[in-house]
């Protein structure tokens, strides 16, 4: 799928990612990553989201979180902005179109970097990786969630060709972004894993 039809399917999903089974399963792929995101970092005072989608991982922070001074999430679907925005009334949450590839934000800004089920869907996750570890603080944690499995190496010679969708693969991504001690740790099922690494 070409990223501009990828992020269309987003928008498109938008306005019901929150509901149904598909959105439950998300919710609860997220509320584990929370919970190890805030094993890793007990205290952040900023939290970045890359690929936010409707927020839904950034209000359970921001509700666990009351002295965390930021909270932002980032995410190509502007339709997925709308949602995340129209969802919070914390003041502390700010959300906007962006990419991983290119975040908007300062060099070592944030304590804590989270991502959940979007890193697949990233241009260049490289590059994306690279940017994740130039906006932690240093001390600071990535968690980062998505299909990893050896069970996917087929998927890989053909349309996510080049994907980092194996431990091994993405690992060399984290550690070539000059990120230490990667570590994996099981979310749901067999092939969603996190990893988290620190700056």
């Amino acid at each position: 799928m070409s990223y501009d039809r990828d992020v269309q399917a987003f928008d498109d999903r938008a306005a019901s990612y929150e509901s149904g089974w598909h959105g439950q399963l998300h919710k609860e792929i997220s509320d584990r990553v929370v919970k190890l995101a805030l094993s890793r970092v007990p205290a952040p005072r900023r939290v970045l989201d890359v690929g936010c989608g409707t927020g839904y991982a950034l209000r359970q922070l921001a509700a666990r979180l009351p002295q965390t001074d930021e909270f932002l999430g980032i995410d190509a679907a502007p339709k997925m902005i709308e949602a995340a925005r129209s969802a919070s009334s914390d003041e502390r949450l700010d959300f906007m179109r962006g990419t991983a590839e290119r975040l908007p934000a300062d060099d070592g800004a944030y304590d804590l970097v989270v991502s959940t089920t979007s890193f697949d869907h990233w241009t260049d996750q490289g590059a994306g990786i690279r940017e994740c570890a130039r906006v932690l603080a240093p001390g600071g944690a990535l968690v980062l969630t998505d299909l990893f499995s050896n069970l996917l190496w087929p998927t890989m010679a053909g349309n996510r060709r080049g994907k980092a969708r194996t431990r091994s693969r993405a690992t060399r991504l984290i550690t070539a972004a000059g990120l230490r001690e990667p570590r994996w740790h099981p979310c749901y099922a067999v092939i969603i894993q996190s990893v988290t690494a620190v700056r």
